[in-house]
């Protein structure tokens, strides 16, 4: 993958950045994602934003040697720390990274979201808790999607701050638009976590020691929801 490449993965993020949007992306890593949307005419402007000085020094890299440095800043900053007012931002993705980090980077950096931006969010798994910050703040998902790359299931989650919503748990669990579209790629992900949830139920019903009453019940209750789900 190069800034001219994109993974699937990303590319598929790619595919939600509106036409002339303003980015900031957050945990940029190589700052591939800005360079080639820059590139392709998509964006406008775009800050990479980056907490470690690794990845801050490749993004650099890869933006100073793409000729793009006018139009792309990068910033080494702790998550939306790394937007400022002037940027104008109107798009904003975080992706490779956990549910629940994308929730925590969203919460503590709320000062810099002016409720305009539309999120852009690629969870490696963790999207229950996400969805949960979503809702409480008044986002709406407009679009969910999932694919398998590398033997990795990755979902894409994009949100707008729009009028209250609120998704019921099994919505918040699996996704609300991914319930109704039921993609064969949704349906294999579910499948495949139902048999490591009943394994699991089967190894604690078989260990020795005690298993904490309420884990117990979270589990089964997921492995219900998601039997419901396939049936």
């Amino acid at each position: 993958m190069n800034e001219q490449t994109l993974s699937m993965r990303l590319e598929r993020v790619a595919a939600h950045v509106p036409a002339g949007a303003r980015l900031a992306d957050i945990g940029s890593d190589h700052g591939y994602l800005p360079v080639a949307l820059m590139r392709r005419g998509v964006i406008a402007s775009a800050v990479a934003g980056e907490v470690a000085l690794t990845p801050f020094h490749s993004a650099e890299r890869t933006v100073r040697e793409s000729g793009q440095d006018l139009r792309i800043t990068v910033r080494l900053a702790n998550g939306l720390a790394a937007i400022e007012p002037e940027d104008g931002i109107t798009a904003i993705s975080i992706c490779g990274m956990g549910g629940e980090t994308i929730r925590d980077i969203l919460d503590s950096g709320k000062a810099h979201l002016s409720g305009q931006e539309r999120l852009i969010l690629q969870p490696n798994g963790g999207e229950q808790p996400l969805r949960q910050w979503l809702m409480d703040n008044g986002y709406r998902i407009l679009c969910e999607e999932l694919l398998r790359e590398n033997r990795f299931d990755y979902e894409i989650i994009v949100a707008e701050r729009a009028a209250p919503v609120l998704y019921t748990a099994e919505e918040l669990y699996f996704g609300p638009l991914q319930m109704q579209a039921r993609s064969p790629a949704f349906l294999l992900k579910w499948q495949r976590i139902l048999r490591h949830k009943q394994q699991t139920l089967t190894h604690f019903a078989r260990a020795r020691q005690a298993v904490p009453e309420a884990k117990l019940q979270e589990i089964a209750r997921q492995a219900r929801w998601i039997t419901e789900l396939l049936a």
